[in-house]
């Protein structure tokens, strides 16, 4: 008695060997096909990894400039058109009074008559008239206070205090722009600045500011010394700039204007910080579904490349496809050896652009100086779309390898 034809089995692990020797037939090939899922995943990974980072670092700018900053207007000329500046001479003194200001002051554009220059006197240096002019520079009347909620970095000299504040001296702090502009460059030969025929003795230079950045390009004289001068703020000019404790400004926005104009209240329009949850969740998201765009699409490119790849290595082997098919492998042991190899391809491609991705980040994070952030989920998941992608991409290579017939394919 004939004994029965067994069933023809292909093995997972002799799958897997004959998916590897095909790829490293051609390991040229191979890597230039895995060179697009290394782009797509390194991508991917380095996207998420460097959004990751950003939001922590709009997180940590937000909450320590954006969450302490509270702005109040003077809108007492929507109220009564005949009522003077909405902030009294003894703001800051108010203010001291209530819990979880740091720094406060109010400060203005200063008007002045057309024609007004800003000029520089380096007196002691041995000129005796002003050197470069500054038509276009900007004086801000600000307090003391004032000029610390702009958490200014000082380049040369000091900030002007109380003293020069209560005396009415005429000094001056200036932007780096304007110092730059008027050719100040050091405070050793006691530099003069005239706004008009009024000298101002330069007190510092401000190298940088974390608040109003525009306030660079300004000059920054005592606002009693500007009252004195120039008149009082005109309607609606003036602001009210406060520094807050971390936590404390909703609270102190809703106390200002009680504080100090307790009269009329309504004079006042205190501008809170934005949620931080609504911000950063709008940021985040923001950047996450550019970023995760582009990715998507680098995944894209590199599924096509696998996908083209393959089916070109379908076409080279047929005449290989119909000698296993004669020899008895069945139409499914093709299929599923083409797949493997497109799906290791494909992982191959993952794991690689996974490390690329990281080195990325963390290369970014080193050069800006930030603390570089990537979720553990990101690294699980980025090998795992890798060979998701390559499965994609085999697919239809593999199902047109299954249905070469052997005959045909010994044939050619």
């Amino acid at each position: 008695m004939t004994p029965p034809v067994r069933t023809t089995r292909l093995s997972a692990r002799d799958t897997l060997s004959e998916a590897l020797a095909g790829i490293l037939r051609r390991p040229g090939r191979a890597v230039l096909t895995a060179l697009g899922t290394v782009l797509g995943v390194g991508s991917f990974v380095a996207v998420l990894g460097l959004t990751a980072t950003l939001s922590s670092r709009i997180d940590g700018r937000f909450n320590l400039l954006t969450a302490t900053e509270v702005s109040v207007q003077d809108v007492a000329a929507e109220h009564d058109e005949f009522a003077g500046p909405a902030f009294p001479a003894d703001a800051e003194q108010r203010l001291r009074q209530v819990a979880g200001i740091a720094h406060a002051g109010v400060l203005w554009t200063v008007r002045l008559d057309p024609g007004t220059a800003v000029g520089s006197l380096p007196t002691g240096a041995g000129a005796a008239e002003g050197g470069a002019g500054g038509g276009g520079t900007a004086v801000v009347a600000a307090s003391p206070g004032a000029v610390a909620a702009l958490a200014p970095t000082l380049r040369q000299g000091r900030l002007y205090d109380e003293f020069a504040e209560r005396t009415h001296q005429r000094v001056a702090v200036l932007g780096s722009g304007v110092a730059d502009r008027l050719g100040i460059t050091t405070l050793a030969t006691r530099p003069v600045v005239h706004i008009g025929q009024e000298p101002f003795t330069v007190a510092g230079i401000i190298a940088d500011v974390e608040r109003r950045p525009e306030h660079l390009l300004s000059v920054l004289v005592p606002r009693a010394t500007a009252e004195e001068l120039w008149g009082p703020p005109g309607p609606a000019s003036a602001c009210l700039l406060i520094d807050t404790e971390l936590g404390a400004a909703r609270q102190v926005a809703g106390l200002v204007p009680l504080a100090l104009r307790p009269d009329h209240p309504e004079y006042l329009k205190a501008v809170p910080p934005p949620d931080p949850r609504v911000l950063r969740s709008g940021v985040t998201s923001d950047l996450s579904a550019l970023f995760l765009l582009l990715a998507g699409i680098c995944l894209v490119i590199g599924a096509v490349g696998i996908a083209n790849t393959t089916l070109v290595a379908v076409l080279e082997r047929t005449g290989e496809i119909g000698l296993r098919r004669a020899l008895g492998a069945r139409g499914r042991h093709v299929w599923a050896q083409f797949l493997t190899e497109s799906a290791a391809l494909g992982a191959l491609g993952g794991l690689v652009g996974t490390a690329l991705g990281e080195l990325t980040v963390v290369g970014v994070s080193l050069v800006r100086d930030w603390t570089p952030v990537i979720h553990p989920a990101t690294v699980a998941a980025a090998p795992l779309a890798g060979l998701l992608t390559g499965l994609l991409a085999g697919l239809h290579p593999a199902w047109r390898a299954a249905r070469i017939e052997p005959a045909e394919a010994l044939r050619r």
